[in-house]
C-alpha cells in the first residue's frame, strides 16, 4: 500500500486495548450475548452494538475486542461493521437524526426536510453539530412508508414530518427538551440505544410498554381488503371467484418454467412421469 505520493504506507498499528476494568466488564456482557447462540460467530452483530454502546462508534479497539471474543480475524469483523449502516465509523452526537430520502418519503417531502435540516444545523450528511448533540444522516429507508415522510431519532419514529417540525425537533434535542416520538418508546442517547440493540433490557421504568403497535395508517390496506371502516370490526376477505374455463382460456401461458405445471401422468397422459430416480432428458421424457 502506498500514499498518493507513491511513498510506502507504514504498517497499521494495533488498536489500543480497552482499559482492564472496561475489558473485564465488557467480557461479562459479551459472554452473556455469545451464550444465546449455538455458534459464537453468530453473536457478532450484537457484540458490535455492545462496543458501540461503550465508545459511541465502532473503533479499532472494539473491532479487536469482538474478534478476540469470537475467534475471528479483525478483517472479518471490519467487513461486517462497515457493511451495516447502523454501525458508526466515527464519533457522533447523542442523537442520530435520520431522514428518509428513499422513493416515497422523497416524493412526500423527505428531500426538502433533509435540505432544510442541513441548512438549519449548518452541517452535512453524517456530520455532527459543534455541541455534540445531533448527527444528521439521510437514510435509504426507515421502513415506515405509510407515515411518509419520516424522521427517526436513535431509531424511534417521528412520522408525517415537515421541514418545520423537523427543525423544531432538532432544536428541542439541542435545548435538552423532551422530544416525544409519534410511536415507540421515549428517547434515550445513542449509546443507550446501542446497548438495547445489543440485546440488553431497557431499564427505564415503563419504557417497554411505550412501544405501541401499528397505527391507523398501517391498517388502511387491511381495511380496504376486508371492506371495513375504522369503526367496524374486520371481516374475512371475500372468497375469490373460481377460475372457470372461459376465463382460463384468455390467460396467456406463463413465460416462467417455475410457474408451468410439471408434465406428469395426471397432467399430460401422453408423457407419464418416469419412475422415481429414473434419468430424464431435457423435455422431461425418460432417457433411453
Amino acid at each position: 500500500m502506498s500514499t498518493d505520493l507513491g511513498m510506502p504506507m507504514p504498517p497499521a498499528k494495533p488498536a489500543p486495548p480497552f482499559p482492564p476494568e472496561v475489558r473485564a466488564r465488557l467480557e461479562v456482557d459479551a459472554k452473556e450475548v455469545i451464550g444465546r447462540y449455538p455458534q459464537a460467530r453468530s453473536a457478532l452483530l450484537p457484540l458490535l452494538h455492545l462496543v458501540q454502546a461503550e465508545e459511541g462508534y465502532v473503533t479499532g479497539t472494539g473491532i479487536e475486542f469482538c474478534a478476540d471474543m469470537l475467534g475471528l480475524t479483525t478483517a472479518e469483523v471490519s467487513a461486517v461493521s462497515t457493511f451495516y449502516t447502523m454501525y458508526r465509523r466515527r464519533q457522533g452526537g447523542d442523537f442520530h437524526v435520520g431522514v428518509c430520502t428513499n422513493t416515497l418519503c422523497a416524493v412526500m417531502g423527505g428531500d426538502e426536510i433533509f435540505a432544510s435540516l442541513k441548512d438549519h444545523l449548518g452541517i452535512g450528511n453524517k456530520e455532527t453539530t459543534a455541541d455534540g448533540v445531533v448527527t444528521l444522516e439521510h437514510i435509504e429507508c426507515n421502513a415506515a412508508c405509510d407515515y411518509a415522510p419520516v424522521v427517526m431519532v436513535n431509531w424511534e419514529f417521528f412520522d408525517d414530518a415537515t421541514p418545520q417540525s423537523a427543525k423544531e425537533l432538532v432544536d428541542d434535542l439541542r435545548a435538552g427538551k423532551d422530544a416525544v416520538p409519534t410511536r415507540g418508546a421515549r428517547l434515550c442517547t445513542f449509546r443507550d440505544t446501542a446497548r438495547i440493540l445489543a440485546g440488553f433490557p431497557d431499564e427505564r421504568p415503563g419504557a417497554v410498554d411505550e412501544g405501541g403497535a401499528g397505527g391507523a395508517a398501517s391498517l388502511v390496506g387491511l381495511r380496504i381488503a376486508t371492506g371495513t371502516h375504522a369503526d367496524e370490526p374486520a371481516r374475512p376477505a371475500p372468497t375469490r371467484r373460481p377460475l372457470t374455463e372461459d376465463v382460463a382460456k384468455d390467460i396467456p401461458a406463463s413465460p416462467s418454467s417455475h410457474d408451468a405445471p410439471a408434465r406428469t401422468a395426471e397432467s399430460d397422459p401422453a408423457h407419464p412421469a418416469p419412475p422415481t430416480g429414473a434419468a430424464t432428458d431435457q423435455d422431461g421424457d425418460q432417457a433411453p
